[in-house]
C-alpha cells in the first residue's frame, strides 16, 4: 500500500511539473462581446476564453473621462457577475473605443475624425483624467484589465502621444494595485495589421514596456462596400497584395515588437458580393458588381452558416489565401470556416504568438469555431497527455476504479431517493425545483417514438427535410406512416445548453393543451438522441410574414387581429387557466407558428418557469431569452413574474402593427430604437407614422392605435405598471373600456443623429427558414 501511495504521489507531481512547464505562459484565448448586440451576456459560452472584453466604453469629448451609454450601463455592470457563473478563472476587461464611425474609417484605412482621443492624449490634464476614470469604471464594475480601440492614430503627434499616454496608464496602474489589496490591472490594445504606414508608425517601445498585449486586427482587407471584386477579407496568405495576416504579423515581429506580446485577430464575421458573371468567374478576385444580402455586405458567421444550409451551398476552402468561401446563385460569400480558424491557430502556434482574440463571440454557430479554435490549440497538450497516460497506468487504473465505485454508491443513493430514467430524460420525486417535472400533475403519457422510426420519418434528416435551426438543434419534417405530418426537433449532440430545456420541455408541454398551444405528440430518448414530436405546422411562423416586403401583404388586419387575439388567448391559458402559472420566457414572433388557417400557436417551452397559483414571481442565476423581448427587472436582477410575458407580448404587438423589428432604428434621423420610436409618435398623435402601410382598420373594431397604445402599457419599465392578460384580453376586446396612459417604455435607446451607423443586430427574412442576420458592427 505504501508502495502505491508513493508511486501516486511521484506521479502527480511529475504530472504537475509537466503541466506547470508548459503552461509557463498562459495562451490567450479573448473575445469580444458588444453591448448592442442581439445575444444576451449569459448566452456566452465563456469556458471556451480566457478572457473576455465588454464593448464599448466612449470618451467623453469635454471632460475626456470614460463614458458608457446609458441604456448599455446594465449590461456593462453586471458583465463579469454573468460569466463567471460558467467559467469563474476567466478574466473580463473593459474595451473603450473612439465612436463607431471612427473607428470603421481607421480599420478600413480611411481619414476619420479622432479629435476627441486626440485632445485627450495631447495634454497632461487630460490624459489624467482619461486614467483615473478608467482604473475607476473598471473596478467598479469588476473588470481585471482595459483595453483601447483606437486602431490608427491620426498623425505623428498622435502617435506619440499615445506612446505617452501608455506610459502613464502602466504607471497608475501599477500604482493602484501597490497601494490596494486587488490585483494589477491587465492593460491591451488593438492594432492594425501593419505596425506603419500613411506616414506614422505606432510608438513600438512604449506598446512594448506598457501592455501586456496587442491584438492585431487580421481582417476587414477588402470590404463590398469599397471594392468591385471578391476579396479574402482576413486572408492569411495573399499571392498578389500586401493586405494579409502573414505580411502584417513579419511586419510587427520585424519592427521589434516581441511575438509573446502579439495576439491573432480571429473574425467570426464575413461579407458578400453580388458576382458580375457568376458563371464565368466566382472565386476569390472574381469581378462583382455590388455587394449583396446585407446593407453593407456583412453576415455573422452564424448567419452565413443557417443562410448556406438553407440553401444547401457547397463550400470551399482555398489554402492558399486560407479562407472559406461558397456561391449561391450571382452571391459570393467570403469568411473563415473552422478549416481556416484552425490553420491560423497552427499560424499563430508556428510563429509563437501569445494567442488569439475574437471579434465577436456571439456571431459564433453553437460555438464551431471556438472550439475549433480550442482544439487546435490543444493538440500538443493531448500529446504529452497520451505520453503521460502510458508512463502512470497505475494511477489511472486507481482513479478509473475509484470513479466507477463512487457512480455505483451515487447510483444506489439516487434509487432510494426515487429517482428514475427513461432514457435520457430524468423524472424526480420530490425536490425544490420549480420546473415542471417537479409539480404533481396528471400529465398525459406522450408517446415514445424510437430513432428508427424518426428516421425513417424524415428520410435519414435530409437536408430537404429540414424546416429550420435554432440554438439547440435543428428542427426536420416528418411523416409517419399513416401519413400524418410531424415536426422533429433535434437537439445537437454538441449542445451544451439544451438538455435541461429537452426535459422541461418534455414534462411540461405534455401537460398543456390549448388550441393556442403547438401540441407535443412524443419524444424520442435513444441513442444519445433526444428529440421532440410537435404537430406540423405548414405555415411557418409569425416573422416568416410580417418582416417580409412582400409575404406581408398575406396577413390583413383581420388576420393579424386573429393572430393577436389567439396569442392572447394562449398567454391567458398559461397565466391563469391551466393548473399552474406558466411563464413561457421566450415569446418572439419566430415562436409563433401558423396554421393552415393562419391560426397562431405559441411554441418553444424550453425555457417557460412554472410556479403554483399563490406565487408571484421568482429569481434565476441563469439568464434566458432573447434580446429585444427580455424585460429590464429580468436583465438586471434575474427576477421574473407573469409580467415578463407581458413586455415581450408588448414588444410582439409593436412588430404585428408595424411591421418593424426591434433591432433596428427609426425616426427622421434614424435614431429610435423600436420602442422609443412607438412612443414618441404615439406622444405626439402621430401614430399612424408607425404602422405598417399596408394595414387598413377601418373594418375592424379592433384599432391600431388601441394596439399601440396597449402595446405601449406592457413595456412600461415597471413591471407593476404593466397591466395583467386579462386587462389587456379586455381593453382590446373591449371599445368602450378605459385605457390607461402608458410611461415611457423600458430600455429606449436614442442613437446619436450625428454618427454613421450599422446595425449590429438586424433582421430580414431571407429564405423560407426566415433565418435572422447578426451584422457585425463597423470594425
Amino acid at each position: 500500500m505504501a508502495t502505491i501511495s508513493t508511486l501516486l504521489l511521484f506521479s502527480f507531481f511529475f504530472l504537475s511539473l509537466q503541466f506547470h512547464n508548459s503552461s509557463a505562459q498562459t495562451w490567450i484565448r479573448a473575445g469580444y462581446w458588444y453591448a448592442g448586440s442581439e445575444s444576451p451576456i449569459p448566452d456566452i459560452n465563456s469556458a471556451l476564453f480566457t478572457h473576455l472584453l465588454c464593448a464599448f466604453a466612449n470618451v467623453n469629448s469635454s471632460t475626456y473621462r470614460l463614458s458608457i451609454p446609458s441604456a448599455d450601463e446594465q449590461y456593462f455592470s453586471g458583465f463579469t457577475e454573468f460569466v463567471r457563473r460558467r467559467n469563474p478563472a476567466i478574466k473580463t476587461l473593459l474595451s473603450i473605443w473612439n465612436g463607431q464611425a471612427e473607428t470603421y474609417k481607421a480599420i478600413v484605412g480611411d481619414k476619420g475624425n479622432y479629435s476627441v482621443l486626440s485632445s485627450m492624449v495631447d495634454k497632461p490634464s487630460n490624459r489624467k483624467s482619461f486614467i483615473d476614470s478608467s482604473i475607476k469604471t473598471a473596478r467598479l464594475y469588476g473588470f481585471e484589465g482595459l483595453d483601447l480601440f483606437w486602431l490608427y492614430p491620426n498623425s505623428t503627434s498622435d502617435m506619440s502621444n499615445v506612446g505617452i499616454l501608455l506610459d502613464e496608464w502602466r504607471a497608475a496602474v501599477d500604482s493602484e494595485s501597490r497601494n490596494s489589496t486587488q490585483s494589477k490591472l491587465v492593460l491591451t490594445m488593438a492594432l492594425r495589421y501593419v505596425p506603419d504606414g500613411k506616414s506614422v508608425s505606432y510608438p513600438i517601445e512604449s506598446l512594448k514596456r506598457n501592455l501586456d498585449w496587442g491584438h492585431v486586427v487580421a481582417y476587414d482587407y477588402h470590404l463590398p462596400t469599397k471594392e468591385n471584386v471578391t476579396g479574402a477579407h482576413a486572408a492569411l496568405y495573399d499571392p498578389y497584395s500586401h493586405k494579409n495576416t502573414d505580411y502584417g504579423v513579419r511586419k510587427w515581429l520585424s519592427s521589434g515588437f516581441p511575438s509573446e506580446k502579439l495576439v491573432l485577430g480571429l473574425p467570426f464575421h464575413g461579407y458578400a458580393w453580388t458576382l458580375a458573371n457568376p458563371k464565368a468567374n466566382n472565386e476569390v478576385g472574381s469581378p462583382a458588381s455590388s455587394l449583396a444580402v446585407t446593407q453593407d455586405g456583412s453576415m455573422s458567421y452564424q448567419y452565413i452558416k443557417r443562410y448556406t444550409r438553407s440553401y444547401r451551398a457547397e463550400i470551399v476552402y482555398n489554402a492558399s489565401y486560407v479562407v472559406n468561401y461558397c456561391v449561391i446563385g450571382a452571391t459570393w460569400i467570403g469568411f473563415d470556416d473552422v478549416e481556416a480558424v484552425k490553420a491560423k491557430i497552427a499560424y499563430a502556434k508556428e510563429k509563437k504568438l501569445l494567442g488569439y482574440n475574437v471579434f465577436q463571440v456571439i456571431n459564433d454557430d453553437n460555438w464551431v469555431l471556438s472550439r475549433a479554435a480550442q482544439g487546435e490549440e490543444t493538440d500538443e497538450g493531448n500529446k504529452r497527455r497520451l505520453l503521460l497516460l502510458i508512463i502512470l497506468p497505475v494511477a489511472l487504473i486507481i482513479i478509473l476504479l475509484a470513479v466507477i465505485m463512487c457512480y455505483v454508491r451515487q447510483h444506489k443513493v439516487l434509487k432510494s431517493r426515487g429517482v428514475t430514467t427513461l432514457g435520457n430524460v430524468s423524472s424526480y420525486g420530490n425536490t425544490n425545483r420549480p420546473d415542471a417535472e417537479n409539480l404533481e400533475s396528471d400529465a398525459p403519457n406522450l408517446q415514445v417514438f424510437s430513432f428508427s422510426k424518426i428516421k425513417e420519418a424524415t428520410n435519414n434528416f435530409s437536408n430537404e427535410n429540414k424546416l429550420g435551426e435554432g440554438g439547440f438543434g435543428i428542427v426536420y419534417k416528418g411523416r409517419l406512416p399513416r401519413g400524418q405530418e410531424i415536426a422533429v426537433k433535434r437537439l445537437s449532440k454538441t449542445s451544451t445548453q439544451g438538455v435541461e430545456e429537452f426535459e422541461n420541455e418534455v414534462s411540461l408541454t405534455a401537460r398543456l393543451q390549448h388550441v393556442n398551444l403547438t401540441r407535443v405528440l412524443g419524444y424520442c430518448a435513444e441513442r444519445e438522441e433526444k428529440m421532440l414530436v410537435y404537430e406540423y405546422m405548414p405555415k411557418n411562423s409569425l416573422d416568416f410574414y410580417i418582416f417580409d416586403p412582400t409575404r406581408r401583404h398575406q396577413l390583413d388586419w383581420e388576420k393579424r387581429v386573429r393572430i393577436i387575439e389567439g396569442i392572447t388567448q394562449g398567454l391567458l391559458y398559461l397565466q391563469e387557466y391551466s393548473n399552474f402559472t406558466i411563464i413561457h420566457r421566450d415569446l418572439k414572433s419566430s415562436n409563433v407558428l401558423l396554421d393552415n388557417d393562419m391560426n397562431p400557436k405559441i411554441s418553444d417551452f424550453g425555457m417557460a418557469k412554472l410556479f403554483r397559483k399563490d406565487d408571484l414571481e421568482a429569481n434565476t442565476d441563469r439568464i434566458v431569452g432573447t434580446y429585444g423581448y427580455v424585460p429590464p427587472e429580468y436583465v438586471r436582477k434575474g427576477t421574473y413574474s407573469m409580467k415578463y410575458d407581458v413586455y415581450s407580448f408588448g414588444v410582439l404587438l409593436l412588430q404585428i402593427i408595424s411591421g418593424k423589428r426591434s433591432t433596428r432604428y427609426y425616426g427622421p434621423s434614424g435614431n429610435l430604437h423600436l420602442l422609443d420610436y412607438a412612443y414618441q409618435t404615439w406622444e405626439v398623435g402621430k401614430g399612424v407614422e408607425f404602422f405598417d402601410p399596408s394595414l387598413d382598420d377601418s373594418s375592424s373594431n379592433c384599432k391600431l392605435l388601441k394596439c399601440l397604445q396597449v402595446a405601449l402599457l406592457c413595456v412600461q419599465e415597471n413591471p407593476e405598471d404593466r397591466p395583467t392578460m386579462l386587462e389587456i384580453y379586455s381593453m382590446l376586446r373591449d371599445e368602450t373600456k378605459a385605457i390607461g396612459t402608458p410611461k415611457r417604455p423600458a430600455f429606449t435607446e436614442t442613437r446619436g443623429g450625428n454618427v454613421e451607423h450599422t446595425s449590429t443586430s438586424q433582421q430580414a427574412s431571407c429564405s423560407a427558414n426566415y433565418l435572422p442576420i447578426s451584422e457585425v458592427i463597423p470594425r
